[in-house]
């Protein structure tokens, strides 16, 4: 999925305004102006179009883990340079404190239907023999089905 793409449905999601946005930012130390929230929102083919690169898109859900669950004492977790979907999912998965349980309810949500040691699977090391890589429609199912938790029972 693209990066651009899961920051606009995370705001949707939680209804976060461009202040909101910011301050998700500023939480994991990356200060960010309105203007450049407004280029990554827009649409591909605006002129105006920023994309949002791997590095920033793991500052912001940093960030939103700290909204979420509050700052950890000590050192805080770096940004990762290189995303992929595992990555996201995880970051997902502990900012809003699920386990598989609820994960799984998440997806029953959008009728996708997935086994909890398929499941776990996306959690694991890379090195891992059972390790699956997390394809862009799960995510994508899992947002939607945040979409009709979080948004859409309002």
């Amino acid at each position: 999925m693209d990066n651009n793409d899961i920051l606009r449905r995370v705001r949707y999601i939680f209804d976060f305004s461009d202040s909101q946005m910011m301050e998700l930012f500023a939480l994991a130390d990356n200060e960010v102006n309105r203007a450049q929230i407004s280029n990554w929102l827009k649409k591909d083919d605006d002129p105006y179009y920023k994309g949002l690169l791997d590095y920033e898109l793991a500052t912001f859900l940093n960030g939103f883990i700290i909204h979420k669950r509050g700052k950890k004492e000590g050192p805080q977790p770096a940004p990762e340079k290189k995303l992929n979907n595992n990555i996201v999912f995880r970051k997902f998965k502990i900012a809003l404190n699920f386990k598989d349980e609820d994960i799984l309810e998440i997806f029953n949500l959008v009728d996708l239907r997935i086994s909890k040691t398929e499941l776990s699977a996306f959690f694991r090391n890379p090195n891992q023999k059972q390790y699956r890589p997390c394809k862009d429609q799960f995510l994508r199912n899992f947002l939607q089905g945040l979409q009709l938790k979080y948004r859409d029972s309002k």
